[in-house]
């Protein structure tokens, strides 16, 4: 196989315990991620890793595609990896339970990109337009070199406009140019192997950033910016947007 996909699902994740099974117009969360994963057109198989029997038994009433794996796991990025020494295939993508409104040609597209000779890990991120985004925490930034490649990802405001006073109602200041991450990763297989035996870097720790590891370690991780209006659920304020967006423009 060419490519994968696979939705890491923990049920016991420390922001919001029980997320994925939460239930967005009639469906858990989970649905909502793996079926807009596995619609991609170059996925040529798409799984859930879960470390609970609990989202197995959700999962069978839509997929078999189900792998019981380790509770040990420090991310989502190692799940993928123990999936990729058992699964052959090129490319892994790792879409994030985060995002349930995933669009399946950003997929596509993250693949066709790590055809490109050189790319071993890859990701996207779309514009920022409003300051609370901004200085949100729960909305990760990221900061690229002229290449595309990332230099840096936080939780913080980053770039950090010197000299503006910012507040979450503040306009947008102009000339900044800020792009947040959407939760996606795809990897080379050697690659995803070799990052799932490194310890967790002291940054990755510290900002709870997986993606981090890769340029801890002076990798290059692609970066694909998308004009991405998803809403991403990291609280529970966010589930309930969601709930309500759902109900009244994509009720299954």
């Amino acid at each position: 196989m060419h490519a994968v996909a696979v939705v890491p699902a923990s049920y016991d994740s420390q922001r919001f315990p029980g997320k994925v099974l939460a239930d967005i117009g009639g469906e858990p969360l989970i649905r909502w991620v793996y079926e807009r994963a596995a619609r991609a057109r170059r996925v040529d198989r798409a799984y859930v890793a879960t470390d609970s029997d609990r989202v197995v038994a959700a999962c069978r009433a839509f997929t078999d595609n189900v792998w019981l794996s380790r509770a040990s796991h420090a991310s989502g990025t190692d799940r993928v990896a123990e999936i990729a020494r058992e699964v052959q295939a090129e490319i892994f993508v790792n879409v994030q339970t985060d995002e349930p409104m995933m669009d399946p040609d950003l997929v596509d597209a993250l693949i066709d990109l790590m055809d490109t000779e050189g790319v071993d890990f890859a990701s996207a991120v779309a514009p920022i337009k409003e300051m609370g985004d901004f200085l949100d925490p729960n909305v990760v930034k990221v900061v690229c070199d002229a290449r595309g490649d990332a230099l840096y990802f936080s939780r913080a405001p980053i770039p950090w406009p010197r000299g503006t006073p910012l507040a979450p109602d503040a306009p947008w200041p102009g000339g900044l140019r800020a792009y947040k991450h959407i939760g996606i990763y795809a990897y080379r297989r050697d690659a995803l192997l070799d990052l799932a035996e490194l310890p967790r870097c002291e940054a990755e720790v510290a900002e709870s950033l997986e993606q981090l590891r890769v340029l801890d370690r002076g990798w290059k991780m692609r970066i694909l910016e998308w004009d991405y209006e998803g809403i991403g659920v990291d609280t529970e304020s966010d589930l309930e947007r969601l709930r309500s967006y759902v109900k009244q423009h994509l009720a299954k």
